[in-house]
């Protein structure tokens, strides 16, 4: 049996394991310490009844955007745990964060445009659309498909706070123009 956990910083040398074993895109240990210190609600880890990382997803928000958006760094399974849901698992534990922890309005995520397996995961299982090609994204030179998920939550809660926001605005507006019309009256008065 396997588990779907949020990952904790005990996990990330076996993440990075996996990472290793699973795919040719690989990362420095600091470079996940960045992660679970910076975003730790996006981590997950798919973890086995021996305790033993067999999946994981790195997840973040991006900073340097104007709209609240989450990114998915990495997703890898071990080959001896694929054909199990535990991507879709991962990746559904690391949306439902970006929504719920952060209010995100859409995921990000790269992959290379050979990798027909994720490519199915992506559009076909979780609903991601391709939003651009990025030429020579990989260090190999391959091409990426740059993909986003658009959260139903995420177009409800900015549809809420726009509304929200107009509302104020109006009450402000509104709360302004009476004491302006009193103003103007008894300027009117005094003449």
């Amino acid at each position: 049996m396997v588990c779907i956990r949020q990952a904790t910083v005990e996990d990330l040398l076996q993440m990075q394991r996996c990472n290793l074993l699973c795919l040719p895109e690989n990362y420095q240990l600091k470079y996940y310490f960045y992660h679970v210190l910076s975003w730790p609600q996006l981590l997950y880890v798919a973890e086995d009844y021996d305790g033993k990382i067999v999946g994981y997803v790195l997840a973040k928000m991006e900073e340097e955007s104007t709209e609240v958006h989450g990114h998915i760094t990495s997703l890898a399974v071990a080959r001896t745990h694929r054909k199990l849901g535990l991507a879709t698992k991962l990746m559904s534990a690391a949306h439902k964060a970006m929504v719920e922890v952060f209010g995100a309005h859409y995921s990000s995520l790269h992959v290379r445009v050979t990798n027909r397996g994720a490519f199915h995961l992506y559009t076909r299982t979780l609903g991601y659309k391709i939003h651009e090609t990025e030429k020579g994204y990989y260090a190999d030179g391959e091409d990426a498909y740059s993909m986003r998920l658009t959260f139903p939550e995420g177009e409800k809660a900015a549809a809420e706070k726009a509304a929200a926001a107009a509302k104020q605005q109006q009450q402000q507006g509104s709360g302004d123009k009476p004491a302006a019309a009193g103003a103007a009256r008894k300027g009117g008065k005094r003449r």
